[in-house]
This record gives C-alpha cells, sequence and structure tokens, in this order.
C-alpha cells in the first residue's frame, strides 16, 4: 500500500513538473512561410528571423515552440495574449502598436507590385485603375490597396503565395505584397514569368511583436542592440541578403 502511494505521489509530482515545464516554454507565433525571413526546409524552421530570434532566445536561456497561422491570425493572437510573441516580417505602424509592443526594427522593407512578365499595361500603382489586385489579408498591403486603390478590385488570401500563383494564372492583373518576398520570389520561385513594376512604397520596418506590457520585449531588445554592436546582427543580415544592413 505504502509503495504504491508512494508511486502515486511521485506520479503526481512527474506531472505537475512537466506542466510547469511546459508551461514556461515560449509560444512564438509564425506564418507558414514567408522567405527569406521564415521557412520550413526539411522539417526544420530558416530564414532571417528564424536565426536571429533564436539566437537571441539562445542567449536569454529562453525555451519555446512555434505556433504556425495564417498573418491574421497572428494578428489577432498578439492582440489577445495568446502567444508571447510573433516573427512574422511584421511592419511597425501606429494602428498595430495601440495593441501590442514592437521591439527595435531590424529590417527596413517596403511594398512592391508584381505583374506577369509580358505584363504591358501595368508599370506601377497609379495604372491599377479598374484592374485587379491580390494581397494578403491583414497585411499592410492589404491596408495601403483599401485606402489607396478606390478603383480597384481587391482579392485577398490568407497566404501571400496564393496571391501569387493567382496573379501567375492570369486570374488577377497584379500582386502587392512586401518588397523583399516580392523580389525573393522572383528570383528564386518565379520562373521568369513575373516581374516587379514601379517604386518601393511606403517606406516600412519589420520587428519582432510582443502583447502588450511584455516582459520579453526589454531583454529582446538588449541582446538585439548588442548583437547590432558586436557585429553578430551584420553576419546574420549578410548571410541572407547578400549586403551589410543599412546604418542604425
Amino acid at each position: 500500500m505504502r509503495k504504491t502511494a508512494l508511486a502515486l505521489c511521485t506520479g503526481i509530482a512527474l506531472l505537475a513538473f512537466t506542466a510547469a515545464a511546459q508551461a514556461e516554454r515560449l509560444s512564438i507565433a509564425i506564418p507558414s512561410g514567408f522567405v527569406p525571413f521564415m521557412f520550413e526546409e526539411d522539417s526544420e524552421w530558416s530564414g532571417f528571423e528564424i536565426e536571429l530570434w533564436e539566437a537571441i532566445a539562445e542567449e536569454n536561456d529562453w525555451e519555446y515552440e512555434y505556433d504556425t497561422m495564417n498573418f491574421s491570425g497572428i494578428i489577432t493572437a498578439l492582440q489577445t495574449g495568446r502567444v508571447d510573441g510573433a516573427i512574422a516580417a511584421i511592419t511597425i505602424t501606429s494602428e498595430r502598436e495601440e495593441t501590442m509592443d514592437f521591439s527595435h526594427a531590424y529590417y527596413d522593407s517596403g511594398l512592391m507590385v508584381m505583374v506577369r512578365e509580358d505584363e504591358e499595361a501595368v508599370s506601377g500603382i497609379d495604372d491599377l485603375d479598374g484592374k485587379t489586385l491580390a494581397v494578403t489579408t491583414g497585411t499592410t498591403s492589404d491596408d495601403y490597396a483599401e485606402a489607396n486603390l478606390p478603383n480597384t478590385e481587391i482579392t485577398r488570401f490568407s497566404r501571400a503565395e496564393q496571391a501569387y500563383l493567382e496573379l501567375r494564372s492570369g486570374r488577377v492583373d497584379a500582386a502587392l505584397h512586401d518588397t523583399p518576398n516580392v523580389l525573393y520570389y522572383i528570383d528564386t520561385a518565379g520562373d521568369g514569368e513575373v516581374k516587379a513594376v514601379g517604386e518601393n512604397l511606403e517606406a516600412q520596418s519589420y520587428a519582432m511583436a510582443f502583447p502588450r506590457d511584455s516582459e520579453l520585449r526589454n531583454a529582446f531588445n538588449i541582446t538585439l542592440l548588442a548583437m547590432m554592436e558586436d557585429g553578430r546582427y551584420a553576419e546574420i543580415y549578410e548571410r541572407w541578403f547578400g549586403e551589410e544592413p543599412s546604418p542604425r
């Protein structure tokens, strides 16, 4: 009887310890893919933001797990505190700062129009009147199109890759998304069928996002700034973008 009671107590203690350990693991939201910032290859996550986050997490002894969801779901999860943070090429905007916190910016971006290679009628954002445009739901490209393109028919998708395929299939005239992702897609997966047109729109910056008043942000920023000062950030940046980062 004593052995049974002891085994039962030990089992309960072990379960409690395991639950506590699991509770201490951070839940980090990421999209299913956004090259070259995060993507899954051979069942492993890779990319610029993945590598940056993992270096900072290791230095702070943070245990974590990735929670994959579409971009609009990530924003909602941050606003409701369902996750501890998110790396998703998230643009800092005044509207988002009302409901979540951001780290220091670590990548400068913008928006770019992409069209099919044989497209001659669209050479930039001003040529989209009366055209159809694919965007990704909840992103700054969605916000920009809604605010600035009243005469353009906007089609929304949960993933950028879906918008790009819609363009390549000829069902829309153009796609609008974050400049680095558009250019990377053209260079690595566009098969010569698509091209970028016009200027880089809307100077933007990416940062890691946290729920309001997160205790993680300060530690993240301290480590990020240290990496920017000692060259580790530049090494990661150059590995993914082939050039030195802009001075910060």
